[in-house]
């Protein structure tokens, strides 16, 4: 016969039956509220977000879009500012170098007043004087060497000047660089969009890079490499104004000590040919003197030979009548008529000798003062050959070196034009 086997378990009351079906149709109808609320918030925050997310990548995409506006107007005034700065530089480049070139030039005219100077240095005895002509030549150094002074200081701000322009310009360039690269970065950025294969994840973006800088910061740099070139591009154009400036006025006054060293020439040279022909037409006229003197001088001579012989007739005489005998040894008209005679003849011959004597002296006096005239007439030609080779040598001045051609030979003193006869004459007395 079959017996019942009770396993043993626990064993619930009806009414907690009950309650757990209850809890389970409760806790069920709460968790799918509660999952319909969260339903709800997450659409209305997926919503939300995506709408945030729109708006936020419009508005970073713009403010890129502003941002590389910005920058491109700084780098467009950079280029603006930079072809303005190498044309300056160039500018002020080829400015130097033709105020180097003039200072070159103005060893032409130092070269040539030293020379001149030099060769006034050969004047002899009298002429040797501190004329007008003289301290042009002095005054001409003194200006070429102030002049050449000038230019070497201005030259010297100029090379300041481009270094400074260099360095500003090395600035400008270094910061064009960057707003190229700037440029570059932020255009790559803003084309970048969901579908890009080149996004990903990154450690820490939001870090904020050791060396950067604000906004502030940013444009008053620009700024400041921008003021600071217009600056000296400004101070560039006032000394390239000012070397232009100088060039002028050295020019000038170098162009007009020129002509009042040629006039002083001109004119010493009028001065001395005046001199020279008044020593010429008085050694002539001396010359003259001489030989008339001369001629005199000879028939004096003459004269006292002729009355020696008188004398010795008028001796002979009375000697020999001194002879006669006796009573007819008598002081007669003869004898006093030929005593008077020799008396007149000695006074007569006395005279003749004295007037011989200054005769001689004067033929003395005027050998002498002929030989001086002579000294100063060759002392003359020669300054006047000097200052003829030097207004000659002036000529480099204002002929081309290539078509020069000495008028003057230095080392022959010969000329290689046609002289005057009275400059002729310069060249045979020296």
């Amino acid at each position: 016969m079959a017996t019942l086997s009770v396993k043993p378990s626990q064993r619930f009351r009806l009414p907690d039956w009950h309650t757990n079906s209850y809890l389970l149709s409760t806790n069920a109808e709460r968790q799918r509220d509660a999952s319909h609320q969260i339903r709800q918030e997450a659409r209305v925050l997926r919503n939300e977000t995506n709408n945030q997310t729109i708006w936020d990548e419009h508005d970073n995409r713009t403010r890129l879009a502003e941002r590389i506006d910005t920058v491109n107007r700084w780098k467009e005034m950079l280029d603006k500012c930079l072809t303005d700065l190498d044309a300056e530089i160039d500018t002020l480049t080829q400015m130097k170098e033709s105020a180097e070139q003039n200072l070159q030039a103005k060893n032409l005219p130092l070269d040539v007043a030293i020379e001149c100077l030099t060769l006034r240095d050969s004047r002899r005895d009298i002429d040797v004087v501190k004329d007008p002509a003289e301290e042009e030549l002095h005054k001409e150094v003194e200006i070429i060497e102030a002049t050449k002074k000038a230019l070497q200081e201005k030259i010297s701000q100029a090379f300041e000047k481009l270094c400074l322009l260099q360095e500003v310009r090395q600035q400008l360039n270094s910061d064009h660089r960057g707003k190229m690269e700037t440029l570059d970065i932020d255009k790559g950025c803003l084309s970048l969009n969901l579908k890009s294969p080149n996004i990903s994840l990154k450690i820490n973006p939001t870090i904020v890079s050791s060396g950067s800088s604000t906004l502030q910061q940013w444009d008053d740099f620009s700024q400041f490499n921008k003021n600071r070139a217009e600056a000296e591009m400004k101070g560039a154009v006032e000394l390239r104004e000012a070397i232009a400036l100088t060039i002028a006025e050295t020019n000038n006054e170098l162009e007009a000590q020129r002509v009042a060293t040629e006039f002083a020439f001109r004119k010493r040279l009028r001065e001395m040919e005046k001199v020279y022909s008044e020593l010429k037409w008085q050694e002539k006229n001396t010359l003259e003197e001489i030989a008339e003197l001369q001629e005199d001088i000879r028939h004096l001579e003459e004269d006292l030979r002729r009355k020696l012989l008188n004398l010795k007739l008028c001796h002979t005489r009375l000697e020999t009548r001194t002879y006669r005998p006796n009573v007819e040894l008598c002081r007669d008209q003869a004898q006093y008529g030929l005593t008077d005679e020799v008396h007149q003849l000695e006074t007569t011959i006395a005279a003749l000798k004295q007037k011989l004597a200054q005769a001689q002296d004067a033929l003395d006096a005027l050998y002498k003062h002929l030989a001086r005239l002579q000294a100063d007439i060759a002392c003359k030609a020669n300054s006047m050959l000097l200052d003829t080779k030097c207004m000659d040598t002036r000529r480099k001045l204002t002929v081309p070196a290539e078509k020069f051609v000495p008028e003057v030979d230095t080392f022959t003193r010969t000329t290689n034009r046609t002289l005057s006869p009275l400059k002729t004459c310069q060249l045979e007395l020296t």
